[in-house]
């Protein structure tokens, strides 16, 4: 089985990935929604519209 980020051998403390790099790589990967499934959902894009909305009109608590 091969790294699914730099296609490297694995390792077993990381499987399925090769390294701790990789690996964190991949979470970032999730984290940062490149990991997406695409939707066609009239619903689910208003949904993201209105959270978008939601977030853009929070207002910034200072420090």
């Amino acid at each position: 089985m091969s790294c699914p980020i730099c296609k490297g051998e694995t390792s077993a403390d990381y499987r399925p990935f090769c390294s701790r790099r990789c690996a964190d790589i991949d979470l970032a990967k999730w984290l940062n929604g490149s990991y997406a499934a695409p939707s066609q959902d009239p619903d689910d894009i208003e949904s993201a519209l209105e959270a978008t909305e939601a977030a853009l009109n929070k207002p910034i608590k200072p420090h």
